[in-house]
């Protein structure tokens, strides 16, 4: 979606209900050392620490997922139980430009199709900007009422946010545009943004996916890849989400910016 989406209807509705401080460390050797718990319950947050133990038996991605679902699940859980998490982890090779797919995250949830763990490959750019941002993963747990609420993680600021807008749009080829240019200070601050949203599909059917945006600075908008398998954007839908977003801080030298946009 382009610029120039976003209504004064749209602004105006946008309501900060929380606000979680945090000091962003960066990446060493493929970690930050910390993940990011959000309870939407009770909107609050929780830094949990990668420990040494984590790294070497479960070293990232799918492995971090499962083991932040395990500690949040017990045998009776079921996909829409409040304490069903959706986790997200890019790994430690997530965002290295030196490995072909190191863009790719995995998101990890109990299904609504099978009632088991599933997991799903998915592109974008929300794992990398994420362990920019400071973490390397994100466990999402709890519930809201009104499918209406946001979570962004600004790594710009050090900062997450809790919103609640009845006004953003629901489909994601739309919800992506207008996040991006309510949440980035300008068109260049948009390669460090990414958005996980679901449209109004998942609302009424149980496989439901979630899609991931990036921007695009050749086509100059937000495109989107699917984590498509299992019903995780049936679970986000679920929790009363509309996004789930993330900034990272600017890293791109000045004379890379000065070629307007080139790779």
């Amino acid at each position: 979606m382009s610029t120039g989406c976003i209504t004064r209807e749209v602004l105006d509705a946008q309501e900060q209900l929380a606000e979680f401080r945090y000091v962003r460390k960066p990446a060493v050797k493929g970690y930050t050392g910390e993940m990011l718990r959000v309870d939407l319950g009770d909107l609050s947050c929780r830094i949990i620490p990668v420990t040494e133990e984590l790294k070497l038996k479960f070293t990232g991605g799918k492995g971090f997922d499962l083991w932040l679902l395990w500690n949040e699940v017990n045998p009776n859980t079921k996909w829409d139980s409040p304490e069903n998490a959706i986790c997200i982890s890019a790994g430690p090779l997530g965002g290295s430009p030196a490995f072909p797919g190191s863009g790719k995250s995995i998101v990890t949830t109990i299904s609504p199709t099978t009632g088991s763990v599933i997991d799903s490959n998915v592109g974008g750019h929300f794992g990398p900007l994420l362990k920019f941002a400071g973490f390397d993963a994100l466990c999402v747990t709890g519930r809201r009422e009104t499918r209406d609420h946001m979570v962004m993680i600004d790594g710009a600021t050090g900062a997450v946010r809790f919103y609640r807008n009845p006004e953003l749009e629901t489909n994601s080829h739309i919800l992506a545009g207008q996040l991006s240019e309510m949440l980035t200070d300008n068109q260049e601050d948009r390669r460090n943004f990414s958005s996980v949203s679901a449209g109004t599909g998942s609302d009424h059917t149980w496989i439901g996916c979630l899609n991931f945006s990036f921007w695009d600075w050749r086509r100059n908008h937000m495109r989107l890849k699917q984590a498509g398998r299992g019903g995780c954007g049936t679970v986000l839908r679920g929790k009363g989400l509309k996004a789930l977003a993330v900034r990272a801080p600017r890293s791109r030298p000045e004379w890379r910016r000065a070629e307007g946009g080139g790779e």
